[in-house]
């Protein structure tokens, strides 16, 4: 049996009726045809040694190479069944005990939103932390068992950008865990 994502058969123009993914643009695109059983080969292009991220500093611009670990403002919001509000504040007081690097915090009965900066190669490897910080520290930080309903994550330069423009969290936002 051949596994395909829901809707695939029915867009490459299969018998089975219409769907929802038939009305998708990938459906407008004509249908490839290939011997039965052939499965199409997916490719990737690699970066390459040239790659560099630009950055200016002083007024010169300069380079570096792009696998440098660089600094991503992650705002990560979860949320679930209501938990007596003394202790989700001193289970996020805890996670910022365990955690330096978080900035803020913010609560209610039923949902949270953390802030904090990661340190990370590149945008996937600090969605990556970000999404395993909460399960993590679950247990030792007494978390609720909330889950991920929310996650950000953008670059120094972005978030910068949009403090600037008067948009994101308030520069005079206090550091620390606080509700709502």
């Amino acid at each position: 049996m051949r596994r395909v994502r829901p809707g695939v058969a029915a867009a490459r123009g299969s018998a089975g009726g219409a769907t929802p993914a038939a009305s998708s643009p990938a459906a407008s695109r004509p249908a490839v045809s290939r011997p039965a059983g052939e499965e199409r080969a997916l490719t990737s292009v690699a970066a390459g040694e040239n790659y560099r991220e630009r950055q200016e500093e002083d007024g010169q611009e300069r380079t570096r190479p792009a696998d440098l670990p660089r600094l991503w403002h992650v705002t990560l919001s979860v949320s679930g069944e209501e938990a007596d509000l003394r202790e989700v504040r001193r289970a996020l007081e805890q996670l910022a005990h365990d955690h330096p690097f978080l900035l803020t915090s913010r609560y209610a009965v039923d949902h949270a939103e953390i802030r904090y900066w990661e340190e990370a190669r590149d945008l996937h490897d600090a969605a990556a932390v970000a999404l395993r910080l909460w399960g993590e520290h679950r247990q030792t930080a007494g978390l609720p068992p909330w889950e991920i309903v929310g996650l950000e994550v953008i670059d120094r330069q972005t978030y910068h950008l949009r403090i600037a423009e008067g948009y994101g969290p308030a520069p005079a936002t206090p550091v620390g865990v606080h509700p709502y």
